[in-house]
């Protein structure tokens, strides 16, 4: 547990805004492998690509279980911090969720809004943080700090009037920093505007999506961002260049 609880440290302490920490978007142990054998010192896991991987679709297209076990795979592979997508909990308590990844080897989770097994709906700024407290009372438990980013679909499903978008965005995401999380995932590709405003304004460090050959560190790290994780966009770019290899083989 004393290794878990260093790694969760660890973790933590490489998100500094302006200085952003990279986390590789893997799905298993070949993909963990190639990230760190790159230079990556810490990694996140992905839904989608975790789903695709084993042919399901994403949005709890898999279980909690399904996902652990694959956890297991990728953390007996590479011995770096690993962040997991938990989606929006895939209908399990927020102990079970704790549990499940500390027993996996995973430090870091990240919790969404949008509830998939009550058909997409976004949950309620309040419920949402009630979650992530939860979350945060059930890391409390044990002896590591399980890394918590909240994140909301508001941009990413349009949510609402875009007049205000950002700012029912903030006011969510700080109802998450008073629940405990200790990073805030406003999940989109922002104008830089945007990104700078939520950047300036939510007081933890804050995620951003970025592309793997569209976008560059340098950009989102003078924007203020913390973390940069490619969602299921990392998987996609090998999935096109595999394309390539392959198209004169036909």
């Amino acid at each position: 547990m004393t290794e878990l609880a260093d790694k969760a440290k660890t973790l933590l302490e490489l998100h500094k805004p302006g200085d952003p920490v990279i986390l590789p978007t893997v799905w298993d142990a070949w993909s963990a492998n190639l990230a760190v054998s790159a230079g990556f010192t810490a990694l996140t896991v992905g839904s989608h690509p975790v789903s695709d991987s084993i042919g399901k679709p994403d949005n709890e297209g898999i279980t909690f279980g399904e996902l652990t076990t694959r956890i297991k795979q990728i953390t007996a592979a590479v011995d770096v911090p690993i962040s997991v997508d938990i989606e929006s909990g895939y209908g399990e308590d927020p102990k079970t969720l704790i549990d499940g990844l500390i027993d996996a080897g995973a430090v870091g989770l990240n919790i969404e809004d949008t509830v998939h097994s009550e058909g997409g709906r976004l949950r309620e700024a309040q419920e949402h943080a009630d979650f992530v407290a939860a979350l945060r009372a059930a890391s409390d438990a044990t002896d590591v700090h399980v890394v918590v980013n909240a994140r909301t679909d508001l941009f990413l499903k349009q949510v609402g009037d875009e007049s205000d978008r950002v700012d029912r965005a903030i006011a969510r995401m700080k109802l998450c920093v008073e629940a405990g999380a200790d990073v805030l995932y406003p999940v989109g590709f922002h104008d830089d505007a945007t990104q700078k405003r939520l950047t300036d304004e939510l007081p933890l460090p804050v995620n951003a999506i970025g592309h793997p050959t569209k976008n560059n560190k340098a950009a989102l790290a003078a924007l203020g961002v913390g973390r940069v994780s490619f969602g299921p966009l990392f998987q996609m770019v090998l999935a096109e260049r595999a394309a390539e290899v392959l198209a004169p083989w036909k």
